[in-house]
């Protein structure tokens, strides 16, 4: 039996859409086959015809037949839109970005084996004697390595936005600690303005004044110190987390592209791409039919 090269699962899924697609190509057929008929019925009921009638007779059939091929070849585009549809809305709830490849579409050796696969696969099924089970739903992709990816995206993106809390804290007391050093300099300037004031008082009050804008002055430059020290502390830690917030974007980014690419490498992908292929194929040979 010919292969596709991907796991069982994905296989049927693929059987179950050539069943649908040749299902559909069938139904197609047989009107174009109605067409003819109905034109022999309705009009051949003589023995000889004039050119023009023949002319008449065989634009109108064209006129049907173009009607009918071109319904039905819309159909199988809006089909296969909303085939992608349900990949891509499988691949957005794990954050992954699907690409096509359409120049893939028209590989001759690839749309030989799809069509050798769908000769085999037609060929067994038509020996089975009971009907093949319902098929399910297309459920998002679970496999080990993709899971593994998202629990890692899932957990960086929790550890980014723990990052983002601490620096928003951290800018806070940076903020305030500023504020408290401006408040602190206005007081050592009210002060010195208040000492030079009192210079005519009495010795005793000078004294004891200027023992009073000594301890403040020393409180002050220890609080100021202190400050300072905090600042900087503050700073270098608002580095460090900055720091350590690009590392976890980019871990994130990085995450992001190997998911990305692991799921390229999947089955659906590739399936995608061969069911295409097969699809442009066939709208080539009815073009080819239509001309000759």
């Amino acid at each position: 039996q010919a292969e596709l090269g991907v796991n069982e699962h994905h296989q049927k899924e693929v059987v179950s859409y050539m069943r649908f697609a040749r299902f559909k190509r069938g139904m197609c057929l047989k009107t174009v086959d109605s067409c003819f008929q109905d034109l022999k019925d309705s009009r051949l009921v003589e023995e000889t015809f004039t050119v023009d009638e023949v002319i008449d007779m065989l634009d109108g059939l064209q006129s049907v037949v173009h009607s009918e091929v071109e319904s039905e070849l819309i159909n199988t585009t809006y089909t296969n839109v909303l085939l992608l549809r349900q990949l891509f809305s499988q691949a957005e709830k794990w954050y992954l970005k699907l690409q096509t490849d359409v120049s893939d579409l028209e590989n001759r050796e690839l749309l030989d084996q799809v069509a050798e696969f769908e000769k085999s696969e037609y060929t067994s099924s038509n020996k089975k004697s009971t009907a093949d089970p319902i098929k399910p739903k297309l459920a998002p992709l679970n496999e080990g390595g993709s899971e593994l990816l998202n629990k890692t995206v899932a957990h960086l993106q929790e550890e980014n936005e723990k990052l983002k809390t601490r620096l928003r804290t951290i800018e806070t007391q940076a903020t305030a600690a500023l504020d408290e050093k401006s408040k602190l300099e206005k007081s050592l300037r009210d002060l010195q303005m208040i000492q030079g004031d009192q210079k005519n008082n009495a010795n005793q009050d000078i004294t004891e004044l200027e023992n009073k804008v000594a301890a403040l002055k020393s409180q002050f430059e220890k609080t100021l110190n202190d400050t300072t020290a905090n600042q900087k502390f503050l700073e270098e830690d608002l580095v460090t987390t900055k720091h350590d917030l690009l590392k976890v974007q980019d871990q994130l980014s990085t995450a992001e592209k190997e998911l990305e690419k692991k799921f390229q490498q999947t089955a659906a992908y590739r399936n995608m791409k061969e069911i295409l292929t097969k699809k442009n194929e066939q709208i080539k040979d009815l073009r080819r039919k239509l001309s000759k």
